[in-house]
């Protein structure tokens, strides 16, 4: 995108070149303070994490959450794997209850979140010929009140779950793929597209209109066609957000020096993205290998490691890192 287009933004600040970040590992229960005097990865827990930031701190949040019973990280704690869609949507709700909390009054949620069926009772998933990541060998039972092969509405669930708890609903976005993969199924459509909900704290949010267009200059519609691109230095990982995506996001509801939280970090794009276009970053991951995953392709980028200093979050000797990109 030029600056025409981008509301006069440069791509990548000089006066924020190269941007700072450190690696933390933060310790469930610990209770101290998370320091947010630079950009950084947390690795644990999200609702822990969160909790342990100061309120009203954050400008805007991009994050895909792990979609229920649609992957298994093979790691404790994860979620998705819950018993059933209900509880699942609870447990992101108490998440995204902390994420109100810490985000500045006029700050908003961006918040992809995929759709899934039911398992029919069945315990396992085979792997798909064409897509081998979708095998698992542990799936929930069909949820109470619905039927065997239904469509779950995943999406507009914890939509509506949020809404509920005093978050603003202000738009659905269809993120369509062009080059989605295809399904073996036989007796409905290639599903194409993922929902991508804004959230606002409040009735009155920053949202710059002008920030990006859409074809011949219009003004911005709801459906966005953005392309999935493998990533070599993300391989490993099972869904990794467009770059585009998530740029046109950070330029619409955020400037500039702004913090940018992504709760459910996965391979780090929503930090990579917030560096390249000047704003700080908060990066939280459960899962070790992904963390790594991000502080990695955050030094393939031109980011610098910073010097280990002291930090407000308490972690073992052996886990603890620090970095500066």
């Amino acid at each position: 995108m030029d600056e025409a287009t981008t509301g006069g933004w440069p791509a990548r600040p000089t006066w924020l070149r190269p941007p700072e970040f450190e690696v933390q590992a933060h310790r469930l229960g610990a209770g101290a303070p998370v320091d947010l005097g630079r950009s950084a990865l947390i690795g644990g827990d999200a609702l822990a994490v969160l909790s342990a930031l100061p309120a009203n701190s954050i400008q805007t949040v991009v994050t895909s959450p792990p979609y229920w019973s649609l992957r298994d990280y093979g790691i404790g704690g994860q979620i998705g794997l819950e018993e059933s869609v209900y509880s699942f949507v609870d447990h992101l709700a108490d998440v995204f209850d902390q994420v109100f909390r810490v985000l500045i009054r006029d700050g908003t949620l961006w918040l992809n979140i995929g759709d899934s069926y039911t398992s029919g009772n069945r315990g396992w998933r085979a792997p798909d010929r064409k897509n081998p990541a979708r095998a698992m060998s542990l799936r929930p039972p069909t949820p109470e009140g619905l039927k065997d092969k239904d469509l779950i509405g995943v999406p507009w669930r914890l939509a509506f779950a949020l809404q509920d708890r005093g978050w603003y609903l202000r738009s659905e976005v269809i993120w369509r793929k062009p080059n989605a993969q295809p399904e073996s199924v036989k007796d409905r459509p290639t599903r194409d597209h993922e929902q991508l909900f804004l959230f606002s704290k409040a009735e009155k949010y920053k949202y710059d209109v002008h920030a990006v267009k859409g074809p011949n200059g219009r003004r911005l519609r709801t459906v966005w066609d953005i392309s999935t691109r493998p990533r070599r230095e993300a391989s490993g990982h099972f869904a990794t957000f467009p770059d585009d995506l998530v740029d046109r996001c950070l330029r619409i509801t955020s400037e500039p020096g702004d913090l940018v939280l992504d709760p459910f970090l996965g391979s780090g794009t929503t930090a990579l993205v917030a560096g390249r276009l000047g704003r700080r970053f908060l990066g939280i991951e459960l899962h070790p290998d992904y963390l790594e995953m991000s502080r990695h392709r955050l030094r393939e980028a031109g980011f610098k490691e910073a010097e280990a200093s002291s930090a407000h979050v308490p972690a073992t000797p052996e886990t603890r890192r620090h970095a500066t990109i």
